[in-house]
Protein backbone atom coordinates (compact mmCIF):
# COMPACT_ATOMS: atom_id res chain seq x y z
CA UNK A 1 0.00 0.00 0.00
CA UNK A 2 1.37 3.42 -1.08
CA UNK A 3 1.87 6.48 1.33
CA UNK A 4 -0.09 9.77 0.65
CA UNK A 5 1.86 12.93 0.60
CA UNK A 6 1.24 15.13 2.44
CA UNK A 7 3.64 17.82 0.58
CA UNK A 8 2.62 19.02 -3.44
CA UNK A 9 4.69 17.91 -6.25
CA UNK A 10 7.00 20.37 -7.09
CA UNK A 11 5.74 20.80 -10.31
CA UNK A 12 2.32 21.44 -8.64
CA UNK A 13 1.11 25.02 -7.90
CA UNK A 14 0.95 26.90 -4.94
CA UNK A 15 -2.47 27.79 -3.94
CA UNK A 16 -3.47 29.08 -0.76
CA UNK A 17 -7.71 29.23 -1.39
CA UNK A 18 -8.79 27.58 -3.76
CA UNK A 19 -12.50 28.05 -3.18
CA UNK A 20 -14.59 31.09 -3.29
CA UNK A 21 -13.68 34.02 -1.73
CA UNK A 22 -15.75 35.22 1.58
CA UNK A 23 -16.56 38.72 2.34
CA UNK A 24 -17.70 40.36 5.78
CA UNK A 25 -20.55 43.15 5.30
CA UNK A 26 -22.45 45.64 6.76
CA UNK A 27 -25.82 46.96 6.38
CA UNK A 28 -27.54 49.66 7.24
CA UNK A 29 -30.83 49.39 8.67
CA UNK A 30 -34.03 51.80 8.21
CA UNK A 31 -33.40 53.08 11.76
CA UNK A 32 -30.03 53.75 11.05
CA UNK A 33 -28.40 50.69 12.63
CA UNK A 34 -25.59 48.58 11.04
CA UNK A 35 -25.70 44.54 10.94
CA UNK A 36 -22.52 43.09 10.43
CA UNK A 37 -22.23 39.17 8.36
CA UNK A 38 -20.73 37.11 6.41
CA UNK A 39 -21.28 35.61 2.70
CA UNK A 40 -19.70 34.49 0.25
CA UNK A 41 -21.84 36.68 -2.20
CA UNK A 42 -23.44 40.13 -0.25
CA UNK A 43 -24.95 41.48 -3.17
CA UNK A 44 -27.23 38.51 -3.27
CA UNK A 45 -27.38 38.10 0.65
CA UNK A 46 -28.17 41.82 0.96
CA UNK A 47 -31.09 41.48 -1.98
CA UNK A 48 -32.43 38.54 0.70
CA UNK A 49 -31.89 41.07 3.73
CA UNK A 50 -33.70 43.78 1.29
CA UNK A 51 -36.49 41.00 1.53
CA UNK A 52 -37.27 39.94 4.60
CA UNK A 53 -34.83 36.83 4.81
CA UNK A 54 -31.87 35.78 6.49
CA UNK A 55 -32.19 37.53 9.32
CA UNK A 56 -34.16 38.76 12.31
CA UNK A 57 -32.47 42.02 12.57
CA UNK A 58 -34.39 43.07 9.90
CA UNK A 59 -37.97 42.38 10.86
CA UNK A 60 -37.98 46.11 12.97
CA UNK A 61 -36.29 48.05 10.47
CA UNK A 62 -36.16 47.09 7.04
CA UNK A 63 -32.26 46.71 5.16
CA UNK A 64 -31.88 50.00 2.84
CA UNK A 65 -28.09 49.76 2.06
CA UNK A 66 -25.09 47.40 1.65
CA UNK A 67 -22.36 50.08 3.22
CA UNK A 68 -19.42 48.46 3.27
CA UNK A 69 -17.48 45.00 2.15
CA UNK A 70 -14.26 43.33 2.83
CA UNK A 71 -12.83 40.57 1.30
CA UNK A 72 -11.42 37.59 3.11
CA UNK A 73 -9.57 34.72 1.96
CA UNK A 74 -11.95 31.90 3.65
CA UNK A 75 -14.74 31.28 5.64
CA UNK A 76 -12.69 31.07 8.65
CA UNK A 77 -10.93 34.51 8.31
CA UNK A 78 -14.41 36.08 7.38
CA UNK A 79 -16.03 34.75 10.50
CA UNK A 80 -13.01 36.03 13.30
CA UNK A 81 -13.20 39.55 11.33
CA UNK A 82 -16.88 39.42 11.82
CA UNK A 83 -16.25 38.94 15.52
CA UNK A 84 -13.89 41.75 15.94
CA UNK A 85 -16.15 44.09 13.72
CA UNK A 86 -18.84 43.40 16.12
CA UNK A 87 -17.19 43.97 19.12
CA UNK A 88 -16.69 47.37 17.91
CA UNK A 89 -18.66 50.65 19.22
CA UNK A 90 -21.10 52.02 16.17
CA UNK A 91 -18.40 54.94 16.12
CA UNK A 92 -16.40 52.65 14.91
CA UNK A 93 -18.09 50.80 12.70
CA UNK A 94 -19.02 54.10 11.25
CA UNK A 95 -15.59 54.95 10.60
CA UNK A 96 -15.17 51.33 8.02
CA UNK A 97 -18.49 53.17 6.22
CA UNK A 98 -16.67 56.17 5.64
CA UNK A 99 -13.09 54.63 4.66
CA UNK A 100 -15.36 52.58 2.28
CA UNK A 101 -17.04 55.64 1.03
CA UNK A 102 -13.25 57.79 1.07
CA UNK A 103 -12.06 54.31 -1.08
CA UNK A 104 -14.43 52.66 -3.32
CA UNK A 105 -11.85 49.77 -4.47
CA UNK A 106 -11.38 48.88 -1.26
Amino acid sequence: MQEASLTPADDAPMTINAGKPWFVYLVRAANGSLYCGISDDPQRRFAAHQSGKGARFFYSSPAVALVYTEACCDKREALRQERLIKQLKKSAKEALVLSAVADPSA
